[in-house]
């Protein structure tokens, strides 16, 4: 039997405070991704999009259900998985290679000489070669969250959990920084999920859209993107763009629209 790469099966979350008691994050939650699949998500603010992510990589556990990569639970953080957050979380002090090879030395203990042609190369991969020895304060926002996408790839983890790496940045160099990913992923091919609050983002990079309800968050439903690969800056303006994304504002926006 082959597995799906991440399997979330029945999942509940609930965060216990002293201070506010109990919040339900998720309830009931069915998600599965197939290996090598782009997959989206997209929701109200607060409904648990990056308590999914966090579940997957084995920071939290699941209050109820099952959390599953390659059908073997998820107890604790992998290496198989990367992530790359909503800022670049680069150490001001190490020059950008030694911000990518961080995680061999936090990880594994090494000094991460062995791995500096590889560290290299990713930075190549990602337009930062000629940048490996500034340091993060000489480097623009979107040059930072490349830096961070290389540290991500540097264990060339076969999962890569995207939590809103982009929402720092403005319209223009998010859109570059769209198609900057699609390269990657099309070039290291990846099973990638990806929270995001840009409808337009999630249907230009997804093979498959999911959207959640309010909290507590499930999905409501999932959308296939069947728009042809690879895909450029006219799939912008493509009718099937425009009208896949009014099909999942739609979804998101289903309590609004039944409200009023």
């Amino acid at each position: 039997m082959e597995w799906p790469a991440i399997a979330l099966e029945g999942v509940d979350k609930v965060f216990d405070s002293t201070k506010t008691g109990s919040v339900r994050a998720l309830v009931d939650l069915d998600l599965t991704v197939e290996r090598g699949e782009f997959i989206s998500i997209v929701g109200p603010s607060g409904c648990g999009k990056s308590t999914i992510l966090r579940l997957i990589a084995g920071l939290l556990p699941p209050s109820q259900g099952h959390v599953a990569i390659d059908g073997t639970p998820v107890k604790e953080p992998r290496d198989e998985i990367g992530i790359v957050f909503q800022r670049p979380t680069l150490l001001p002090w190490l020059n950008i290679r030694d911000n990518v090879l961080f995680p061999i030395r936090h990880k594994r203990g090494e000094s991460g000489r062995r791995f500096h042609g590889e560290a290299q190369a990713l930075l190549d991969m990602v337009g930062l070669g000629d940048f490996s020895s500034h340091m993060p304060d000489q480097l623009s926002g979107g040059m930072q969250q490349r830096a961070a996408i290389a540290r991500a790839l540097l264990l060339d983890p076969d999962i890569l959990l995207m939590d809103e790496p982009f929402s720092a940045l403005d319209a223009l160099t998010r859109d570059e920084m769209g198609f900057e990913l699609l390269r990657i992923w099309e070039e290291r091919p990846k099973t990638v999920v990806f929270i995001t609050h840009a409808i337009a983002e999630a249907v230009l990079l997804s093979d498959r859209v999911a959207i959640m309800t309010e909290r507590p968050g499930s999905i409501r439903s999932v959308i296939e993107i069947d728009l042809p690969r690879p895909r450029t800056f006219a799939t912008l303006s493509s009718p099937r763009f425009l009208e896949l994304s009014n099909e999942i504002r739609a979804g998101v926006l289903h309590r609004i629209a039944t409200a009023a």
